[in-house]
């Protein structure tokens, strides 16, 4: 079975007042995501050893090998926008309480949480993304990968929240200020309460 565009969790424009915008939307999901998409199915349907392998089990497959490295990015960033579309909220910004007692927990204060994947965004050279994972002993910690990499391929452990520092992303409302970009994705639209959930299901 093919792969598919997921719909968006909200409308195009129901970010605007956060700082993204319909135009950064129709183009991130309707066009870039769309891409990754197509490309991915094109790559399915010529390789039988990718025939009915999951999104994950194909980066898992193609992780690595050179000759595989178009499956991988594509593969990659497909899953990388499958959470980053549920990582967004028209509410965000508010981190619910079982979350930041975690990450109190773990990070010392949700500054110093703020702080370490703000850096992480900000010193990835070029494309990439930012994560909060959990990882395999059940501390959060913030992590980054190049390209179309994330944790399923570097296994970090669970991705709860990736934020994509493609330009792509965020040019059209901050030209090239990542780090305030950055900053509008935590304070303002970051979907801590999907976090949380992935959290207490991990």
């Amino acid at each position: 079975m093919a792969f598919e565009l997921p719909s968006l969790p909200f409308s195009v424009s129901a970010l605007a007042e956060g700082g993204m915008s319909a135009e950064t939307l129709e183009f991130h999901h309707g066009k870039h995501h769309q891409a990754y998409v197509t490309a991915l199915n094109g790559f399915v349907e010529k390789d039988p050893a990718l025939a009915g392998l999951s999104l994950e089990d194909i980066i898992r497959h193609a992780n690595g090998k050179a000759e595989l490295a178009p499956v991988f990015n594509n593969a990659g960033q497909h899953w990388n926008h499958i959470l980053f579309w549920n990582n967004l909220s028209p509410k965000g910004g508010r981190i619910p309480d079982g979350l930041e007692k975690k990450i109190v927990e773990d990070f010392g204060s949700v500054a110093a949480f703020k702080d370490a994947l703000k850096a992480a965004a900000t010193s990835q050279f070029g494309s990439g993304w930012a994560w909060l994972v959990l990882d395999a002993g059940g501390k959060l910690k913030v992590t980054k990968t190049a390209n179309g990499s994330n944790p399923v391929a570097t296994n970090e452990g669970r991705a709860l929240l990736g934020l994509d520092v493609w330009e792509h992303s965020y040019y059209i409302d901050f030209r090239n200020r990542r780090p305030d970009y950055v900053s509008n994705f935590l304070d303002r639209l970051a979907n801590y309460e999907f976090a949380e959930a992935e959290l207490k299901s991990a």
